[in-house]
């Protein structure tokens, strides 16, 4: 028996067993590649981020509901009882509102979807300008009518006017040559006047937007030694009003600003003594605050008073114009003759317009 050593003549010869050994030496740090796929998620994760936080900031409420509404699944898995009824959709759509109260989104749904998927039930798709354009519409619709249907009230309708300005609503309260608001150089409310501006203090007091009262004289000055003048004259009115308004339950926390103009806004710019000038300005500011972005038309037509007004004040406290009004007074008619008439005595009256005193000076 042959050894185990041993071959037979036919079987090969064994080859040698050569064992390979292969030694892997660390790659340098920028040569691996795990550690970039990492850093691309976190970049990506942080562009993700920012992208929503500039969202966030550059746009709407209105512009994100928009957006919440494109992202919105539009196949949702409902529960067979939802909205009281068992079959898909219950005979209603995926937005249609529900009889139960949820605390999260709209409706029994597997998934929570936004309250209104058409992005606009907050404000109807109007802002925040257009709702209060449709308010003062109503309220002056509504103060014209209760005015209309009371006897007592339906004469001052002529002294009451309705303007829209960059302040808000203008309810300019005005004095005619037949009514007066307040006793004469006095900020004492007469009985009518009373009356009309609680009329306004009903309607008003049913809306939450900022009141500002202004008050305005006309251009006729006091005699000189008086202690009143008309900026003092019209902020007192410009109080009396708002403790009238106060009265009949307008909340204090709701005056915004109380004014007193004197005849620097007249109601008549061609004619600043005109009885109109003497009116109260009660406005119902916009809704939050007075900054409201102004239209080119209502800026031009406001500029276009604005310089006419400016021209009437200068007109009227012009020391010339002032001084030729004062010489005529002293001329005792003689500057104030008839076209035609011939002067019996002219060097006389010559001498006299020459003699004139000048106004101050005695």
């Amino acid at each position: 028996m042959a050894g185990p050593n041993k071959r037979s003549a036919n079987e090969p010869e064994p080859r040698p067993i050569i064992v390979k050994k292969i030694i892997v030496e660390g790659h340098g740090g920028h040569h691996g590649g795990a550690w970039k796929v990492a850093y691309a998620d976190f970049v990506t994760a942080m562009m993700a981020f920012f992208l929503l936080m500039w969202l966030l900031g550059a746009t709407t409420e209105k512009q994100r509901k928009a957006l919440a509404d494109y992202f919105t699944p539009t196949l949702v898995d409902m529960k067979s009882a939802s909205a009281g009824a068992t079959g898909m959709f219950g005979g209603d759509s995926m937005t249609g509102k529900e009889n139960y109260p949820t605390t999260g989104g709209q409706g029994n749904l597997a998934i929570t979807i936004p309250r209104d998927a058409t992005g606009t039930k907050d404000d109807g798709g109007k802002d925040m300008k257009s709702r209060d354009r449709e308010t003062f519409k109503k309220i002056k619709k509504y103060i014209e009518s209760r005015m209309e249907s009371n006897k007592q009230t339906k004469q001052l309708m002529k002294n009451i006017r309705f303007t829209e300005t960059r302040e808000g609503l203008r309810i300019d309260l005005i004095d005619q040559a037949d009514f007066a608001m307040f006793a004469m150089a006095t900020d004492r409310l007469l009985p009518q006047a009373r009356t009309l501006v609680g009329e306004v203090a009903k309607v008003i007091r049913s809306v939450s937007n900022d009141v500002i009262v202004r008050g305005h004289t006309d251009g006729l000055p006091y005699a000189s030694g008086r202690t009143m003048n008309n900026w003092l004259l019209s902020s007192a009115r410009a109080e009396a009003t708002r403790k009238a308004l106060a009265d009949a339950g307008i909340e204090n926390a709701r005056f915004a600003r109380i004014d007193g103009v004197a005849d620097r806004e007249p109601y008549i710019p061609g004619d600043v003594y005109d009885p109109r000038n003497r009116r109260m300005s009660i406005i119902l500011g916009w809704s939050g605050g007075s900054g409201t972005a102004q239209t080119v038309a209502e800026a031009s037509e406001e500029s276009g008073q604005s310089e006419a007004v400016k021209a009437a004040i200068r007109a009227r406290d012009d020391p010339m114009t002032k001084l030729h009004a004062e010489v005529t007074a002293l001329d005792m008619g003689g500057t104030s003759l008839p076209a035609g008439a011939q002067l019996i005595n002219p060097i006389a009256a010559k001498k006299n317009e020459k003699g004139v005193p000048k106004p101050g000076k005695h």
